[in-house]
């Protein structure tokens, strides 16, 4: 099975969200979560979009096959730009 790689985490603490409120959110438990923001688990594609979602974001920015890359890597390429 291929990794799914996630923002999740990035993504819900810059909503301001614990892991409890997006699980509420999304009909899940906060182990979810947590599993999901450490890669141990990849989701459903239904959870995906309830993610996505909640997050207020596209699926895509929230998840990818591969690594996403660092925000300092993002970063140096804006100022290059």
């Amino acid at each position: 099975m291929s990794t799914v790689y996630n923002r999740i985490r990035v993504l819900r603490v810059s909503k301001g969200l614990s892991q409890q409120e997006l699980a509420n959110r999304v009909g899940a438990n906060r182990q979810t979560i947590g599993y999901l923001e450490r890669q141990e688990y990849n989701p459903s594609i239904g959870l995906s979009l309830k993610i996505a979602e909640a997050l207020e974001v596209s699926v895509t920015l929230v998840f990818s096959l591969k690594p996403f890359a660092s925000i300092t890597e993002v970063l140096d390429q804006s100022r290059n730009n």
